[in-house]
């Protein structure tokens, strides 16, 4: 069995294994703040969606489903039998789908900057068509405005310049078959069936998945942590990098879970 997911990976081969979902219009290279601190203590496995970065890029539709059913069969083609996995974006989208269709293959979940439900479906659609007609370069200013907060822009112009390099190079025809994934998504009758012990990340100026969808979530898990960071747009784990690595490092390290 192979798979259609390029992956990164780092970390000791005998560790438990963590598994990392990038956001929407990223890459496997969004999560390199957090590698080094995690990859001391873990197996670090980062990939990328599919019709993102080096993965493949099959014809739509996606769905939810598509997307968590291709990170199984990943997990299949490396005789691995389960994970700590952590999301952020449409990496958490991904991440509930499995916590809740595959449980036995989540040991324990970490939710950033995402959300179960995200209506209404039209602008979704309509970027989708947009990004097709022109590519990601008529949206990427607007997409990333949104990635962080403005005193992070005006300080670390570089790295915002390097996420939006990501952007741009995302295949158009992936990047919006996975806009219209997130049309069609509402993981909130999910939600209560994840029994992983889950951690809850929202950034406090984030405008595309603002801190109701993070506490919606935590509300629906039963058992999830909420945290809350100050000075973080969407993409926190950048912004937070620190935060981010040590909140994370601290959830998969506690005992517990199956």
């Amino acid at each position: 069995m192979t798979s259609r997911l390029h992956l990164t990976v780092d970390g000791p081969a005998a560790a438990p294994v963590l598994l990392l979902g990038s956001s929407l219009g990223t890459t496997a290279a969004m999560w390199e703040p957090q590698v080094p601190v995690l990859a001391e203590r873990f197996r670090v496995i980062r990939y990328d969606h599919l019709g993102h970065g080096r993965s493949a890029v099959p014809d739509g539709p996606y769905t939810l489903d598509l997307l968590g059913r291709e990170v199984l069969r990943t997990l299949d083609a490396l005789a691995v039998p389960w994970v700590h996995y952590a999301g952020l974006s449409l990496g958490g989208m991904v991440g509930m789908w499995l916590a809740a269709h595959a449980p036995e293959r989540v040991r324990r979940l970490a939710l950033l900057c995402t959300a179960a439900w995200l209506p209404p479906p039209a602008p979704w659609r309509e970027r989708a068509a947009t990004v097709r007609a022109g590519g990601l370069s008529t949206i990427a200013d607007a997409v990333v405005a949104r990635w962080f907060t403005p005193a992070f822009a005006v300080a670390q112009p570089d790295v915002v310049a390097g996420c939006r390099d990501l952007l741009t190079a995302t295949p158009p025809a992936g990047y919006a078959a996975c806009c219209e994934a997130i049309a069609a998504m509402d993981l909130r009758p999910d939600l209560g069936r994840i029994d992983a012990p889950t951690l809850v990340v929202a950034g406090a100026e984030d405008p595309a998945t603002p801190v109701a969808h993070a506490r919606e979530i935590a509300r629906g898990i039963p058992g999830a942590r909420l945290v809350v960071l100050g000075a973080a747009a969407h993409l926190a784990n950048v912004e937070q990098a620190g935060p981010v690595g040590r909140l994370l490092r601290e959830h998969f390290e506690e005992p517990g879970g199956r």
